[in-house]
């Protein structure tokens, strides 16, 4: 039985929600505000996050960066939320989150979201190791290192460097890495340059041989020079 965290301070909705994921078949439990949310996310076992973003306390998105960043958490977070732009979309996956759920909503999409990210990360991201060279990326903690060095990655560099070690030394194309990192949502045509020039300066900057490569009129890959 799935164990799922809900974060949200609209009590008729958290009760809707609730009602409808015990009725599915999941185990949840509840917050009402940020700062015990936070706190349940990063000492509990869940097996997903279902994450308010306007909450009391702590918002949705410092929970997120604080789940991700310091407390390393890696199971997969569903945001709802009642804003709808595309700014606010891609700030939410960018602090973290894996899906992204405008209110109003209805409870079978919810369900049918949440049964998807459960089973990516029971299947795409199982434990595991990757390795490019020097540089290896734990799939199990989403932690890399390369020369035995720990890497420091924002969210958005982990779903991007996973991408691409999964699929070095082959080139992936801008729109495979867009829909890698931010799903359907289409982002400004400079935040895929933005992000890996963050990784780039994260993977290749400090050593001497450079494993991030552009390739012209194609995309971007993951290898050694002479592996070309």
């Amino acid at each position: 039985m799935p164990l799922v965290l809900l974060i949200e301070d609209h009590h008729d909705i958290a009760a809707m929600v609730c009602e409808h994921l015990e009725y599915r078949g999941y185990e949840v439990d509840y917050a009402a505000d940020g700062v015990t949310g936070l706190h349940l996310a990063t000492t509990g076992d869940f097996d997903a996050i279902v994450l308010d973003l306007m909450l009391p306390g702590i918002d949705g998105l410092d929970i997120c960066r604080s789940y991700r960043n310091e407390a390393g958490g890696t199971k997969p977070i569903l945001m709802l939320t009642a804003r709808d732009t595309l700014d606010d979309k891609i700030a939410g996956l960018d602090a973290g989150a894996d899906d992204y759920l405008v209110k109003p909503f209805e409870l079978e999409e919810l369900d049918a979201r949440l049964r998807a990210l459960l089973r990516r990360a029971a299947g795409d991201l199982a434990p595991s190791v990757l390795r490019v060279a020097d540089l290896e990326f734990d799939t199990g903690t989403l932690q890399a290192k390369r020369a035995d060095q720990p890497v420091t990655l924002t969210p958005i560099n982990r779903k991007l460097l996973l991408a691409l070690m999964k699929a070095s030394p082959r080139v992936l194309s801008r729109r495979e890495l867009e829909q890698e990192a931010w799903g359907d949502i289409t982002p400004d045509s400079d935040a895929l340059r933005s992000h890996l020039y963050t990784l780039r300066k994260a993977i290749d900057k400090p050593f001497d041989t450079p494993l991030l490569q552009t390739v012209q009129g194609m995309g971007y890959r993951l290898a050694l020079e002479e592996d070309g």
